[in-house]
């Protein structure tokens, strides 16, 4: 049997968002709301469930206190705002299967209190343990972002989850100087975990822009001294992936600079035992040194951690260990360990930092261990730790200063993703986000890609030390990427009405330059491919299920001719999978996103399968 396929036209984000506030200051106006009586709406923005924003109207200028009364004293989330006569004050804080109690308070004034009730919003997350008090914590909370199932969450000092996305931005989750943070939009570009760039938000979940990269987003990203954004990206019609940085523009999304890897690296060199031609270098973070107006990378498949010049993109330096690598990028590049302590190299790090002092930091996974495949270690003999080295640029020496997490052997151990974050001297966090357990034994697999087995068991452990002392540990079920701790308010927290910006650009999708001789069936597609079209204003995103082998590929057809998109079918092996959201683990199952950038007019959209060509009953426009 066959059928028409699935269709849906799904309008971007920022302009769902903006008919749901539309319609709450609509309501607004409408009505005589007090801080005695105010307007409360939960979830305005549809993706943060623990949160809310009151507006209310008071006859003078004053500033006002909101407080989530938490379980505990301690718990308490509160915040001051500026002072007016129209509030319009996001919440943040509030507990799921909870009536939520939030007072409003007046300047020197009166104190009012709103009744929030949420019900069960919370989305594949789970909080095993949480040990710290509530003096170190404060009101602070330890974000985590996904590497698999989960999603987004903040944690409070007593395990409780107080902050929640409910859609699946991925990577990590920083905090820009105006108060709002950046993370991975949920836009999948290309397979495994590419996304169409950065979104740009308030913690109570309004996306003010998104920051569209042609070679889309992975990973890290990283906020200049001037407003401008790092952000790591590739080339989606090269031959390799995750080996591009680009510089940002706020205000366009357009991009200033861009750097190659392949300019100051040699792809082949220095393999980790991850590497694979297409994934060589693994870019996994990035960050900005200003005394030295130079950028360090973390390449997980050359265990290095590469520095270059900003402006000439010339190779200043690189951390790892040197075995296997030409002797002349040994002797010009790479340190000599020196010191009478403790020494150990990285191997597949992640999470890359300079610290004020010129010092290198960054979580080392260990993955292997060793540049030599005989020497290799399994998960269980192995370690991961955050490490600090302290290097000589002059003299090219390198010394080990800190270390946390190898004393603890495998209980601490994750091959893939994590990070480290430098608060002050001897105070650090450590985030160990890959462990992953499978009959009860550490696994040889990424967690991400064994998630869906029996008997599989995925955690994360997050520390916070203080001179050597652990102060906080955090143990979730499920892996994340990466952990930060923030604040929910901060002085850029107040709300700014209006629709989202989009900027930036997707890149065309490479086409299949080849005609495939097929016979127009003149019958949709079979039921059995379970085929789906989502179009929206910049891309469509086509699904279906086929046999493995089939020669498929998707068709554009319109007055200005055909375009023509192969669709693989063949089983693909990842080494790295450092999210997992979108893994698939039914390998019949395709996806694959056509950007409508360089496409024009109106296209009847037909698959071929083998040798028949088949309608879908779906025409898109562009």
């Amino acid at each position: 049997m066959s059928g028409i396929i699935k269709y849906a036209f799904k309008e971007h984000i920022t302009k769902i968002q903006a008919k749901a506030e539309k319609e709450m200051l609509a309501e607004f106006e409408a009505g005589k709301f007090t801080f005695e009586r105010p307007l409360v709406k939960q979830n305005v923005y549809l993706i943060n469930p623990l949160s809310a924003v009151v507006l209310f109207r008071t006859a003078e200028e004053t500033a006002v206190t909101v407080t989530v009364r938490g379980k505990t004293k301690e718990a308490d989330i509160r915040h001051t705002f500026p002072k007016g006569t129209t509030h319009i004050l996001p919440v943040l804080g509030l507990y799921a299967n909870y009536k939520n109690s939030v007072e409003i308070t007046l300047y020197q004034g009166q104190t009012a209190t709103a009744t929030i009730e949420v019900g069960d919003v919370l989305e594949n997350v789970a909080v095993h343990r949480m040990e710290t008090t509530p003096e170190y914590m404060q009101d602070n909370l330890i974000f985590l972002t996904p590497a698999n199932a989960n999603k987004a969450i903040g944690v409070d000092y007593a395990g409780d989850i107080r902050w929640h996305l409910t859609i699946p931005c991925a990577f990590d989750l920083k905090r820009l100087k105006n108060g709002n943070i950046i993370v991975g939009s949920d836009r999948l570009t290309r397979l495994p975990y590419y996304m169409s760039g950065l979104y740009e938000m308030s913690l109570v979940g309004k996306i003010y822009k998104e920051y569209r990269l042609p070679g889309g987003y992975h990973h890290d990203q990283f906020e200049m001294p001037d407003g401008s954004l790092l952000a790591l990206t590739g080339d989606l019609n090269s031959d390799t992936v995750e080996d591009i940085c680009v510089l940002i523009d706020r205000k366009t999304g357009g991009i200033l600079k861009t750097w190659d890897y392949k300019n100051f690296l040699e792809p082949g060199l220095g393999k980790s035992g991850s590497w694979s031609e297409e994934d060589w270098f693994h870019n996994n973070a990035v960050w900005y040194d200003a005394i030295t107006n130079s950028l360090t990378f973390s390449g997980r498949h050359m265990d290095i951690m590469p520095n270059i010049d900003f402006e000439t993109g010339k190779l200043n330096w690189i951390i790892g260990d040197p075995e296997g690598w030409p002797r002349e990028w040994v002797d010009k590049y790479f340190f000599k360990p020196a010191g009478e302590g403790d020494f150990d190299w990285q191997y597949e790090q992640h999470a890359c930092v300079v610290t004020p002092n010129g010092d290198v930091m960054c979580f080392d996974n260990g993955h292997w261990r060793s540049k030599v495949m005989g020497k290799y270690l399994n998960s269980k003999e192995n370690f991961s730790r955050g490490v600090r080295y302290k290097i000589n640029t002059e003299d090219m020496t390198i010394e080990q200063v800190w270390q946390f997490g190898k004393e603890r052997g495998y209980e601490f151990y994750s091959p893939y993703i994590c990070n480290v974050e430098y608060y002050n001297e001897g105070h650090y966090l450590v985030h160990s986000g890959g462990i992953c357990y499978v009959n009860g034994e550490p696994s040889e697999q990424l967690g991400s890609l064994v998630k869906d087995t029996d008997n599989a068991e995925l955690k994360s452990i997050t520390a916070e030390v203080y001179h050597d002392k652990v102060m906080m540990e955090l143990e979730t079920l499920g892996n994340y990427y990466r952990a930060e701790k923030l604040k929910l308010y901060s002085d850029g927290i107040n709300l700014d009405m209006g629709e989202g910006s989009v900027l930036g650009s997707l890149d065309e999708t490479k086409e299949f330059d080849t005609d495939i001789p097929a016979e127009a069936y003149g019958e949709f597609m079979p039921e059995s491919c379970n085929a789906s079209i989502q179009e929206e204003e910049d891309r469509l995103v086509f699904k279906s299920r086929f046999e493995k082998g089939q020669l498929v590929m998707l068709l554009l057809e319109g007055e200005e001719g055909t375009h023509r998109y192969y669709i693989s079918t063949t089983a693909v092996s990842h080494l790295a999978m450092c999210v997992g959201t979108f893994y698939d683990t039914d390998e019949r199952n395709t996806s694959i996103c056509i950007s409508k950038t360089g496409l024009k007019g109106a296209y009847d959209v037909r698959v071929i399968i083998e040798d028949k060509k088949y309608e879908t009953g779906v025409k898109i426009t562009c």
